[in-house]
């Protein structure tokens, strides 16, 4: 600390020399150090750590190399414009409060702590260990790969091809014999396996009952059936006894805290990771980052010591079901868990690395809401990084630190929202804002359940919208407001007064009987999100995926504009229901022939022909949108095959097209 103390004033002079850019190569300056002396460009962290370790070169007084001007040049040597001599005479006790606090100011309140070097804590010191001695050529003088960069390009390669073992060894044997004698290639897939498992990425292998009703984790880890169904958990074979015992379903696990490190053990992510505290560069009011938002803000308020170290990790889960053989295919539902932290920029924070597989819950069945018992170990380990944390190298400022993490919110579409909130999205109860207050309508002939009309409460009282008996709703006025907020304090009462449990509990299913039978509501289970001690503090806990729903709301109504049968939803059930709750006589039944007219909105068959031919000659720029040409069938005139993010393209080409209704697209 005295080395620091000593050159105080000089690291100041760094500070507003950083803030020079015409004497900057990017984010580098010229350091000046008694080791450099203002030769080599280096970051600017590193120049604050040589400052702090070597000290500032002697007689260095005039900036001539950082940006000081001529005029400062010509005050006397080792003096500042206060008259006061730091060239002989170490910063005094007099001094030293206003130094301090003009540091601090500069460079905030962790500065002297971050310029103190520290040595990696041992488990991260392993990492760098390996990574150093992994990082070593191939063979003398080779300067294209590493040991490392080959082992790892030799398992995805083995991986991609299913590659078997042997065939694996005896292309390691062969590129070992053919190198030269002092080469360092591994001759085996067991030697490839154990230099890979030294970057600490572990997966946990979990046997869970075959029905989803347990996993065998932790306590249960030894148990032979089911705690619940008391399904045996092993396979029967009559050579058994021979050989290992088979489970009959299981799921993978890779653990998230070693992978949150390493975003702190590399220089490309280390200093990102504090980006979400630092100026964007923007105008209050413009929202680019999460950290922007209402419910992130109001998170930092509420735990203020969490927010006070900038390095804590914030994270979203989110999770979908998929088809891994295709839609034509053997019929399974595979639900990845997914968690990214959103500490990065926009650039990084949804980009593939930084996207993190937790866990897969592999199914063949979808596990509806049984999807809190293979999401156990995730809200365990969240847990105790929310608690405890973990001992972290911060390679960026050379410093270990205690990384701590929250999960902010999920994201989903709306029926995994149903899995995840414990909120039943089916029926008049479905939306979870209204709940209760639900204004729904059950369709005579549809025989369906409808939402039309229920936003108009959501205007303003004096909203002629509200007074409009033709354009909604037959002869109805809407008089309610909307309903009330709940937060989180009061829905999680609310769970417990209808004495609704988690569904990792034993006889689960008979309490959650009971519950609906005695109370009619919405909730159907306790969510295992609730373990969390600051999820009920939270503003926003479950997100829907707009992508998702963008895509349905394309295709109800693009379906309906070109008429597809058995897609559209103008039907002859839409038409008589029409009929009974709006007032459009052009669209009811004419009773003399017994026919519906043809509705103004929808595309006549050459109307459609025209519309496909202009799709197929549509071009966009390489990546924004697939080629929308072969989603195309001239045959039939109908549109095919569209991803979710076609369907925001088409969404933007209307809107486009509603904006500007004079615009010439060469099609009539």
């Amino acid at each position: 600390m005295c080395n620091i103390r000593k050159y105080l004033p000089e690291i100041l002079g760094c500070y507003i020399a950083c803030s020079d850019k015409d004497f900057m190569d990017g984010n580098k300056i010229k350091c000046p150090c008694t080791k450099c002396l203002n030769r080599p460009y280096v970051e600017v962290e590193v120049m604050k750590f040589h400052l702090a370790k070597f000290g500032f070169m002697l007689n260095y007084h005039v900036w001539d190399r950082h940006g000081e001007t001529s005029v400062r040049s010509s005050s006397s040597v080792g003096s500042t414009s206060s008259g006061i001599d730091y060239s002989n005479t170490s910063l005094n006790e007099q001094h030293e409060p206003s130094y301090t606090d003009m540091i601090l100011d500069a460079a905030g309140p962790d500065f002297i702590t971050r310029m103190v070097d520290e040595e990696p804590n041992p488990e991260d010191k392993k990492l760098f260990d390996m990574l150093n001695l992994a990082d070593r050529e191939l063979w003398p003088n080779c300067e294209k790969v590493t040991q490392l960069s080959v082992v790892d390009r030799l398992l995805n390669i083995k991986s991609e091809y299913r590659l078997p073992e042997q065939c694996f060894n005896s292309f390691c044997q062969l590129m070992k014999d053919g190198l030269p004698e002092d080469n360092t290639m591994v001759d085996s897939l067991y030697g490839s396996k154990k230099l890979i498992q030294a970057l600490g990425l572990p997966v946990e292998v979990i046997d869970y009952c075959r029905f989803g009703c347990m996993i065998y984790w932790r306590h249960d880890k030894d148990l032979g059936q089911c705690k619940s169904c008391e399904t045996p958990r092993y396979k029967t074979s009559k050579n058994s006894s021979k050989g290992s015992r088979v489970p009959w379903s299981l799921m993978h696990y890779f653990p998230l805290t070693p992978r949150l490190k390493r975003l702190y053990a590399s220089q490309a992510t280390a200093a990102s990771m504090r980006w979400h505290a630092e100026n964007h560069g923007h105008g209050d009011g413009v929202m680019c980052h999460p950290s922007d938002s209402e419910a992130w803000k109001h998170f930092d308020s509420i735990h203020p010591s969490f927010a006070a170290e900038r390095r804590n990790v914030r994270l979203g889960l989110c999770t979908d079901g998929f088809q891994p053989y295709g839609i034509s295919g053997k019929q399974h539902s595979t639900w990845p868990i997914m968690i990214t932290p959103y500490n990065l920029p926009p650039s990084m924070c949804m980009k593939e690395p930084y996207m993190f597989l937790t866990a897969i819950v592999p199914g063949p069945n979808n596990p509806k809401h049984r999807l809190d018992v293979f999401l156990q170990p995730v809200i365990e380990e969240l847990k105790q990084l929310w608690e405890e944390g973990v001992i972290t190298y911060d390679v960026s400022l050379r410093q270990n630190f205690q990384m701590r993490a929250a999960l902010m919110w999920t994201i989903s579409d709306f029926p995994a929202y149903a899995m995840l909130s414990g909120w039943g999205t089916a029926g008049k109860l479905a939306c979870p804002y209204c709940r209760n207050y639900s204004q729904t309508i059950s369709l005579p002939n549809g025989k369906k359940v409808s939402w039309f009309d229920c936003h108009r409460k959501f205007l303003k009282p004096d909203h002629p919208f509200r007074k409009n008996k033709t354009k909604f709703r037959k002869n109805h006025i809407e008089k309610s407001g909307p309903p009330p907020i709940m937060n989180g304090t009061e829905i999680l009462s609310e769970i417990e007064a209808c004495g609704f449990v988690k569904v990792t509990e034993v006889n689960a299913e008979d309490i959650y009987k009971a519950c609906i039978k005695r109370h009619k509501c919405g909730w159907r289970k306790r969510s295992i999100f609730w373990d969390f001690p600051y999820w009920k503090t939270n503003l926003i806990r479950h997100n829907l995926d707009v992508m998702h729903i963008e895509k349905n709301v394309f295709e109800n109504f693009f379906f309906t504009i070109m008429d597809v049968k058995k897609k559209t939803k103008d039907n002859a059930f839409a038409r008589d229901d029409m009929k009974v709750f709006c007032n459009r006589k052009s669209l009811e039944k004419n009773e003399a022939t017994g026919k519906y007219p043809q509705a103004p909105y929808a595309l006549s068959r050459e109307q459609k022909k025209v519309i496909c031919k202009w799709v197929q000659t549509l071009t966009f720029p390489d990546g924004y949108v697939s080629n929308l040409g072969k989603c195309v069938n001239l045959s039939t005139n109908r549109l095919f095959g569209m991803k979710s993010h076609d369907c925001h393209v088409w969404c933007v080409i209307v809107c486009f097209l509603l904006l500007c209704p004079n615009l010439e697209l060469g099609i009539d």
